[in-house]
């Protein structure tokens, strides 16, 4: 590891040359998006980006953040039980200062990417040393980074990390990653919905049937700017009754996605007698299609059944375009399931900087997790 040196950034502007280029397989990585964390991050977050030089080239790049969870007036309010009221506390107390080695906005394995092969040790120790680092930088400005957290690993790379560089930290899972490989014979809608066995198909049929109504729209930059407090209304009412929550996004968040990403980044509305009444985005990453934030009106999402229309749009989109898979992400596992999506568990690691919290930081962890019990669907022939 002596030739492997890395070096932190505080802002897009001071990133070498060729980032983009050592970044090209991965679009939460290049600079279009981290622009948009750069203009439009969650107000309690703070972005820093590193790049990995093997002599004065650089062959890696990674994101870490911080999150101060002491300006969130609500970390979700969806479950109301005791178990809760405990968890927050313990946040607020224990954990408002959390550093993440990775992008706590997404699920999936976008923390880092490298141009050539690296072994996970030595990747590990640049993780591990860069939060150090950072750790270091806040306690300058009397800031005590509680939690640190690197997070999603497949299993591969996880079970390699656990056996050198991430040994001694607490390893958990979460709930799993949704993911659909589509099949490269499906080259039209009508392809996968024969291929559902008669049960899905007359789910689908039923969701369509009650989706009548409403207009599907995609909408451009100046559409996105006309109804950016809309969607921000319609994103927040869906974040906010989510079981947990460490961040909401900034107000101006999806037209800065659409500014910085083009034809990349992809919102499209849904109108009930021509107001928005839901929105789903999807952002293009090479041969994956990324679901992103959504956001929708409960009543009219129940009687018109907008969520399922909007899991088979994305499934229908993917399929037109010949994407190889969607990544649908946590949450909402079962539903997700219905549609084709399989679950794939990823791990994170973690550690307090307080020794004696983190001692016992498995058996806090577990009491701390919600509990989800969903029943995975299998919805093909």
């Amino acid at each position: 590891m002596e030739t492997i040196t890395y070096k932190i950034y505080v802002a897009i502007d001071q990133l070498p040359d060729s980032w983009d280029e050592v970044a090209q397989h991965n679009a939460f990585l290049q600079t279009h998006y981290l622009k948009v964390l750069e203009e439009s991050a969650p107000t309690n977050m703070q972005c820093f980006y590193i790049g990995i030089f093997e002599k004065a080239e650089l062959i890696g790049v990674a994101l870490a953040q911080y999150l101060n969870l002491n300006k969130l007036e609500s970390f979700g309010e969806r479950d109301k039980c005791l178990k809760t009221s405990v968890r927050n506390f313990v946040f607020r107390n224990f954990g408002s200062h959390t550093l993440f080695l990775g992008n706590n906005m997404i699920t999936g394995q976008n923390g880092y990417i490298f141009n050539k092969e690296i072994d996970s040790k030595t990747i590990g120790q640049i993780l591990k040393q860069c939060a150090d680092e950072i750790t270091a930088y806040f306690k300058k400005q009397s800031i005590k980074i509680h939690i640190v957290s690197f997070k999603d690993f497949y299993k591969d790379c996880a079970d390699e990390l656990k056996q050198s560089a991430f040994s001694e930290m607490y390893e958990f899972n979460t709930q799993p990653n949704m993911i659909f490989e589509l099949k490269p014979e499906w080259k039209t809608n009508e392809d996968y919905v024969a291929a559902l066995s008669k049960k899905y198909r007359d789910q689908y049929k039923r969701a369509h049937k009650k989706f009548e109504g409403i207009e599907t729209r995609e909408l451009f930059l100046g559409d996105i700017i006309t109804h950016e407090k809309r969607i921000y209304e319609l994103y927040y009412h869906v974040a906010k009754n989510a079981p947990f929550n460490t961040f909401f996004l900034d107000k101006n968040h999806f037209s800065s996605f659409k500014k910085q990403c083009g034809e990349r980044f992809i919102l499209i509305g849904y109108f009930l007698d021509n107001e928005l009444v839901g929105f789903h985005t999807l952002l293009l990453n090479g041969t994956t299609l990324e679901t992103y934030f959504l956001g929708y009106d409960e009543k009219i999402q129940k009687e018109k059944m907008l969520y399922l229309n909007m899991l088979y749009n994305m499934t229908k989109y993917g399929i037109e375009n010949q994407f190889k898979e969607i990544i649908f992400g946590r949450t909402a596992l079962e539903i997700k399931s219905s549609v084709g999506a399989e679950p794939v568990m990823m791990s994170g690691f973690i550690y307090h900087n307080n020794k004696l919290i983190d001692k016992y930081f498995d058996k806090i962890f577990q009491r701390l997790e919600p509990n989800i019990s969903w029943q995975q669907r299998h919805p093909f022939k």
